[in-house]
């Protein structure tokens, strides 16, 4: 009889299809931190009804931030749009060729808000730019966790409910992983990964400005 005991396998572990996350991190950024806060504010203020998005519960303005936002907005869109441009690539031509649009809104919720599981089709790229965290940076208690959705969700465990993709670590992959953004942090992603925010339990106010890019032939 054949003996095959000596056979080994020997496997490298190798990623496709990688789901691009950026999570910067604002510096020398004080005073425009304070002015983006008190225009969001003195809009809410203005406006208090606002419009009904994916939130729950929290203020949602109207997306025509870069109008009534000032230089703070244009600032911000102008910082986005850069770090949008160097995650996309566009074979056979340049970013160039594109027009770079940017569209914007600020949030801000309360104690209970949170915001559904949802995308923004029609666009390239989404995120948010973190202003307050409502006290949430030091105590991970009060809530208002961002979340994903992984894009493979549920198909993966259709027939098996417990199977998860195990990490290079060996450690079981999250359906729903969550990142704690810090004020000054700003967090962008595919538009279409669906994400959402978890209920705030504190007794301050998250605030954030959210975005959308998208790049159109000239």
């Amino acid at each position: 009889m054949t003996d095959y005991s000596d056979i080994r396998t020997q496997a490298a572990r190798k990623g496709l299809f990688e789901t691009p996350i950026a999570q910067c991190r604002l510096q020398n950024a004080d005073g425009f931190m304070a002015d983006i806060r008190k225009l969001i504010l003195d809009k809410q203020a203005e406006d208090p009804e606002g419009v009904g998005r994916s939130n729950v519960g929290g203020w949602h303005s109207d997306v025509d931030m870069l109008h009534w936002g000032g230089a703070a907005a244009q600032k911000l869109a102008d910082t986005v749009i850069a770090v949008a441009r160097r995650m996309s690539a566009f074979p056979g031509g340049s970013h160039d060729d594109y027009h770079w649009l940017c569209q914007m809104w600020a949030n801000v919720s309360g104690a209970g808000a949170s915001n559904h599981l949802h995308m923004h089709p029609g666009n390239l790229w989404s995120g948010a730019l973190y202003v307050d965290m409502g006290g949430a940076e030091a105590n991970p208690e009060l809530g208002g966790a961002f979340y994903f959705e992984d894009p493979r969700y549920p198909l993966v465990n259709m027939h098996n409910t417990r199977f998860r993709f195990a990490n290079a670590d060996g450690t079981p992959m999250q359906v729903m992983p969550e990142v704690r953004p810090a004020a000054g942090d700003i967090l962008m992603f595919p538009a279409w990964l669906r994400h959402g925010v978890k209920p705030y339990h504190g007794d301050g106010v998250r605030i954030s400005v959210a975005f959308n890019i998208d790049a159109v032939l000239k």
